[in-house]
């Protein structure tokens, strides 16, 4: 204990109007302070007793801003943000096999990831967003690019039914799982989980080599299903089951499933997760963007399950905007609820936080603002016009904020944003290799 007149030493005290800590629960403390210490959160207390206490190497003051946790993007496919715009209007699965598969197969490698990566991480960063769990093609290349900028992700290993440029073989998709995740195992920043395409993409055999790996690893499994009426109709037709059915099968419905979208499911489908720990991803605009049905993201809540949103990826969103995924997500909900008091603003963001960390199995060290965990923060400037005059702090930041009101972001206790500028990003070269793509991909099919 230290002794009178003696202040305590942490790397960074940010002093903010409204600290949001998320746990406990729809809580705003008011004229808060957060010290940091060797990347963690050594308390949250009272700005004057903050002062009183610490000796910070660093004081940030953001009297009218609230801080929050890192937001939590619960499902992407960044380096699709090269394909942003490249075909919208049209149904999944047209959008997919006419389109996006014809373009991917034309210029997936390397290269294209990692530029994508650069891209999507300069975006969530702007946005408020410190963590993504991630699900595409090529996951070395994704997280040393996660790692290079300090960035908080889980790397999905992808599986598949098909050759593509990553592996041509199940074996060989498993073959480079098990090196990716070798590589990265224990890192701080960089985690893995499996990633099975969907349902309709992988075989019986595989879905259970991806379940006894991901039992001796302790990974999540993350996977699309549920998403459209027409895969749970193809499903009973080759299967005799619905899709959720027959992962119970296969013993992948349990805790360490990652279900995304998840948008046509039975009152007996919901419990069943509910009961086994599965968590759900709501991606609401994607889903309305390729409508393809309404997650009961209320009725899953209600029912004990835990939810997490994101955005999925930029060629069906078309943006990694979470905070205007939080809003579509807490709108969405009333109008498929019926009911104005569903997914309420602290439950909403909760599940762009603490819900998104749970699912990735890292709720015990992001997702709240509580002294241990890692200082994932994010301020959020809440004095223009468009968030006044301020009455409830929860509310405007789901109902009226946009990620433009973003101001500073940390990851670990290291500066990624300061008043809106990226901290050692070159912008200029990642945009310049977005021009770049856009060429290339419009020369496809000349």
């Amino acid at each position: 204990m230290a002794g009178a007149g003696l202040r305590e030493a942490c790397d960074l005290l940010i002093e903010a109007g409204w600290v949001v800590p998320v746990e406990p629960h729809g809580v705003v403390l008011a004229d808060h302070a957060v010290a940091v210490r060797d990347g963690r959160i050594a308390a949250v207390l009272p700005v004057a007793e903050a002062r009183a206490r610490f000796d910070a190497a660093e004081v940030v003051q953001r009297p009218e801003a609230a801080l929050i946790p890192g937001l939590v993007n619960a499902h992407t496919h960044n380096p699709m943000t090269l394909l942003r715009g490249v075909a919208d209007d049209l149904p999944l699965m047209t959008w997919l096999r006419e389109h996006i598969w014809p373009v991917e197969a034309a210029v997936i490698g390397p290269e294209f990831v990692a530029d994508g990566m650069a891209l999507a991480i300069a975006e969530m960063l702007r946005g408020g967003t410190t963590c993504a769990n991630e699900n595409y093609f090529f996951p070395d290349v994704q997280a040393a690019v996660y790692k290079k900028h300090g960035f908080r992700a889980v790397v999905g290993l992808p599986v598949i039914d098909f050759p593509t440029a990553w592996a041509r073989t199940d074996e060989e998709y498993f073959d480079r799982a098990g090196e990716v995740h070798d590589q990265w195992r224990g890192d701080p920043l960089i985690g893995t989980a499996f990633a099975p395409h969907a349902p309709y993409t992988v075989s019986d055999a595989s879905f259970e080599r991806v379940r006894m790996l991901s039992d001796q690893l302790d990974v999540p499994v993350h996977l699309h299903t549920h998403e459209t009426a027409q895969e749970v109709a193809d499903s009973l037709k080759e299967h005799g089951q619905r899709p959720l059915a027959r992962l119970d099968r296969l013993g992948l419905v349990n805790d360490r499933l990652v279900a995304v979208h998840m948008t046509q499911l039975t009152e007996a489908e919901i419990h069943l997760c509910a009961e086994r720990g599965v968590s759900v991803v709501h991606c609401p605009e994607s889903n309305l963007k390729l409508a393809s049905g309404f997650c009961p993201a209320c009725a899953l809540q209600r029912a004990g399950v835990n939810l997490a949103i994101g955005t999925d990826g930029c060629a069906s969103n078309n943006d990694l905007d979470m905070f205007g995924e939080l809003r579509s997500a807490a709108l969405l909900a009333k109008a498929v609820a019926n009911d104005a008091t569903a997914l309420d603003a602290a439950t909403t963001l909760r599940a762009a936080t603490l819900g998104g960390a749970a699912a990735l199995g890292l709720a015990d060290r992001i997702g709240s603002i509580e002294p241990g965990k890692e200082a994932d923060l994010v301020c959020v400037d809440l004095s223009t016009l468009e968030t006044q005059p301020l009455h409830h702090v929860l509310s405007q930041l789901v109902y009226a904020t946009g990620r433009h009101l973003v101001s500073d972001v940390w990851i670990a206790g290291h500066r990624k944003l300061a008043g809106r500028v990226l901290v050692d990003f070159d912008t200029d070269a990642v945009l310049a290799k977005a021009r770049e793509w856009r060429q290339r991909i419009a020369a496809i099919g000349r």
